[in-house]
């Protein structure tokens, strides 16, 4: 089975910093697109980051400059450090892994930025 399992999330001050983790099994973890969404309530789900399997990486504009998204094929997993955090980067924020045939998703983690 593919699994997906977060942590980091929690509540951090507006200009704070969060490190999110995502470890993942089940899979050739270093063969695959890994990608973190989020989604806060009554809005869409946007796509945060992602990060292929030869270390290429794309960013939404909304967080380009303050997100930064790693892997790490030893430990099998993919991080989200998120520096200068806004209010508006509350939200649940999801790890993905798109394999060939489907997107597998995590449970969520909530991160909460106060002002």
């Amino acid at each position: 089975q593919v699994q997906l399992v977060e942590s980091g999330g929690g509540l951090v001050q507006a200009g704070g910093s969060l490190r999110l983790s995502c470890a993942v099994s089940g899979i050739i973890f270093s063969g695959n697109t890994m990608g973190w969404y989020r989604q806060a309530p009554g809005k869409q789900r946007e796509l945060v980051a992602t990060i292929t399997s030869d270390f290429g990486t794309y960013y939404s504009d909304s967080v380009k400059g303050r997100f930064t998204v790693s892997r790490d094929n030893a430990k099998r997993a993919v991080s989200l450090q998120m520096n200068s955090l806004k209010p508006e980067d509350t939200a649940v924020y999801y790890c993905t892994v798109q394999l060939r045939t489907r997107t597998y998703w995590g449970q969520g983690t909530q991160v909460t930025v106060s002002s």
